[in-house]
């Protein structure tokens, strides 16, 4: 090997432990605290005692859907943590309501929301909120009863401060939410209630590990990001978060209060989404500091907002990120395509000013297209280091239990792409072109998507200036000088692009391996300069880039002869029965992203794809024959009248016994244009995603019976499904609860029986 060549490759390990310590020092610095014990000062919030009050308030650990006995035991253990404060709660019981018309489904149920009153006050007040439900497959120690604890050491401390406020404050533990947001909504639609919210701090989980996000606010965020970076110790925080959360179908409780234009803070952690929603989301899996951080950033928020004039938290938004957890840049939103600009108008005087002798257009070109170049390619390889790690597996998500093996292909992946790509132009041409691309996505975001721009558009900020700076030194782009300004150049965005795929991956794994892939390689673009800033012959770069792509093969066959899931990561897995008395049959059903396990075909016929069987079946299932019916049908009457063009249909049904959900499912061809339960109407959807039409659903206990009225602009016959759903299998299903391999778990709903039947509309 030529003395050129060695040299070059020590540059090139160079840079790659660069980009090691700073993926390293990102993840290091995230902004999680040290836990407080039971020694901290009272004015303090403390992990451990947050801790012992969760320990209390879940008692034995068990599933505590809405409306359940274990439920109201809850919220019975809440009302005495307040009163131990000495704070009085009142319940305040209603009927909530919400739905999608997007995806054709509504839900009302009966909830009883706690009602604290931490400090009295004239006006509007603050108020605390979580949630104290659990989704019926787990008994929610992270979502959300670590919120209700951080909610009641949080009313600990500030009585501790003093309680000094120009606000009352309030604490609000909802009841139903995961039933579809229920208490929040029973809240909201009494007026004099509604009118008592003037700013909301809500705490959630979709996991329990990570930091605590402010993953969203009410919309004028500027000056509400300011009251957060004036008061909590650590960040966690970005503009994006909320522009991702707009794309995604999931909602909270504070979602609703936003809609109301209520002044709004929302609180996640999100790492270890595995246990999320199964029996595995225990206190004892919960990261105390993850807790730590939960209650410092209440604390300081609430604290915060109670010396602050509501009004003057009205302004415009902001565009922001965090940086190692301990700095928060932001700018207004509307500076940042002016900025943007300006940042694009220097790169292009700095290649004026270190012009040189005019090359080919064609390697102007190359260079041109190396870091876009760079970045596709790193999210084609890595679907491709993701396929193959699949195909070994057998899985659909090889990587889920043991994440490692995959994460290194991929990140082996992309390095190969930034090798290849640095090898487009010279180190001047390349550095010019991944700042002019930065810069110029920075236009575009700040332009039509702001909450991304900060990521383009301060990077760019401080590149620009340092190209700029150093465009006209004496080998400025391959002298040490040079290259040191382009290293520092590469700190801000490795830091930045590293911390959001390191984020991405908590959200959503590495199934989503292109969130994963593409903001490694955009961190990596500003290397391209440092790795072209010493040429090396085509036959030592071509040996590089085939040792990565071959490494990176190497472990992504490492990661699929991984087992896929283990007990501490389990497969999701929801056991059901169907007795299906509209076709006459009766199935078992089993509901899972992944491969059905071998145990459960060795129990029965289950299908070889998965299907889907009734309207709570949102996704398909595999399914096997049960043998005779178990239950009686649920009934209904029916009366129809003419309504305009049309008729209304008034449907009361009776469940054969005791049920936690009934369905009622109108066909698209019935026209349905509206439905009333009570004193609440929905407007459905022209369009609904439902292939079942539209659903309405009462998702308490006490809907065994009960009455719906459906406009429709049909006169046709039609037929409606109805159906009762208990959460609990028949007797005889004992036997696939047996055979559950031990590294499979129930989620959301867990395992259940549905019971279907139909009555005709005339």
């Amino acid at each position: 090997m030529e003395s050129r060549d060695a040299d070059a490759i020590v540059r090139m390990l160079s840079v790659a432990l660069f980009a090691i310590a700073v993926w390293l020092i990102g993840a290091a610095f995230n902004g999680q605290p040290p836990p407080l014990g039971h020694d901290a000062p009272p004015t303090e919030f403390s992990a451990a005692r947050a801790d012992q009050v969760l320990a209390r308030l879940l008692g034995p650990e068990v599933a505590h859907p809405v409306s359940t006995a274990a439920n109201q035991a809850v919220r019975d253990r809440v009302r005495a943590e307040f009163a131990a404060l000495g704070v009085p709660t009142s319940l305040y019981r209603g009927r909530g309501c919400e739905g999608n018309e997007k995806y054709g489904y509504f839900a009302c149920g009966t909830t009883e929301d706690i009602v604290a009153e931490v400090a009295p006050g004239e006006g509007q007040a603050i108020v605390l909120m979580a949630h104290y439900d659990s989704v019926p497959a787990g008994p929610g120690a992270a979502d959300d009863q670590s919120g209700v604890a951080t909610v009641l050491e949080t009313v600990r401390a500030l009585k501790a401060r003093g309680m000094t406020t120009r606000h009352p404050v309030l604490a609000l533990i909802t009841d139903g939410e995961e039933a579809g947001l229920l208490g929040a909504d029973s809240f909201l639609d009494n007026p004099a209630l509604r009118a008592r919210a003037g700013a909301v701090i809500n705490v959630e989980a979709r996991g329990n590990q990570g930091a605590s996000s402010l993953f969203q606010t009410s919309p004028g965020d500027g000056p509400l990001i300011g009251l957060y970076a004036r008061n909590v110790p650590e960040y966690a925080t970005s503009s994006l978060f909320a522009v991702v959360y707009k794309f995604l179908p999931n909602d909270t409780d504070l979602t609703l209060f936003i809609r109301r234009g209520i002044t709004s803070f929302n609180f996640a952690f999100i790492g270890n989404v595995a246990h999320y929603h199964t029996a595995l989301d225990r206190r004892a899996n919960l990261s105390l500091s993850t807790l730590q951080m939960h209650g410092d950033s209440m604390l300081g928020v609430a604290s915060g907002l109670m010396q602050t004039d509501f009004a003057s938290l009205k302004g415009g938004d902001d565009v922001y990120l965090t940086l190692l957890g301990q700095l928060l840049p932001r700018i207004p939103a509307y500076l940042a395509l002016p900025l943007a600009v300006l940042t694009f108008a220097l790169l292009i005087l700095a290649g004026y000013l270190s012009r040189t002798k005019v090359a080919a257009w064609g390697r102007w070109a190359a260079a041109a297209a190396a870091p876009i170049a760079a970045v596709v390619a790193s999210a084609a390889f890595g679907w491709l280091l993701f396929e193959i790690a699949a195909l070994v597996s057998g899985q659909p998500d090889p990587s889920y239990a043991y994440p490692l093996f995959l994460r290194i292909s991929l990140s082996l992946g992309v390095a190969a792409m930034i090798v290849v790509a640095s090898q487009f132009g010279d180190a001047r041409r390349l550095a010019l072109s991944a700042w002019l691309w930065l810069s110029g996505l920075g236009v575009v975001t700040a332009a039509f998507l702001p909450g991304l721009s900060p990521y383009f558009l301060f990077p760019a900020l401080v590149g620009s200036v340092l190209v700029l700076a150093q465009s006209r030194l004496a080998e400025a782009w391959t002298g040490a000088n040079g290259l040191a300004a382009l290293a520092l150049a590469a700190l801000l965005p490795m830091l930045i692009w590293l911390s959001l795929s390191a984020t991405a991956e908590s959200v959503q794994g590495l199934a989503a391996h292109p969130l994963y892939t593409i903001p490694l390689a955009f961190g990596g673009i500003a290397l391209l300069p440092l790795l072209a800033s010493h040429p090396v012959s085509r036959r030592a770069w071509m040996a590089v880039v085939s040792v990565l792509i071959a490494a990176a093969a190497l472990t992504a066959v490492a990661a699929g002869l991984q087992p896929a899931y283990s007990a501490s990561e389990p497969q999701r897995l929801s056991i059901g029965f169907v007795d299906d008395h509209v076709s006459g049959r009766t199935v078992w059903s089993i509901e899972t992203p992944a491969t059905l396990p071998k145990a459960f075909r060795d129990l029965a016929a289950f299908s070889d794809t998965p299907e889907r069987i009734s309207p709570l079946s949102f996704r398909p299932s595999y399914l096997a024959p049960a043998g005779a019916s178990r239950f009686a049908a649920p009934t209904a009457t029916v009366t129809s009248e003419p309504l305009g063009t049309g008729r209304r249909v008034t449907l009361t049904w009776q469940a054969s016994g005791a049920v936690n959900e009934f369905v009622v499912a109108v066909p698209k061809a019935a026209g349905l244009t509206r439905v009333a339960f009570g004193d609440r109407t929905f407007v459905p959807g022209k369009d609904t995603l439902n292939p079942w039409g539209t659903i309405f659903g009462c998702v308490t206990t006490d809907c065994a019976s009960g009455t719906v009225v459906l406009d429709v602009a049909s006169r046709k016959p039609f037929d409606i499904v109805i159906g009762a759903q208990r959460f609990e299998l028949p007797p005889d299903g004992d036997r696939f609860e047996r055979a559950r391999p031990a590294t499979t778990v129930a989620s959301q709903s867990g395992d259940t029986t549905v019971v279907l039947g139909k009555v005709t509309v005339p």
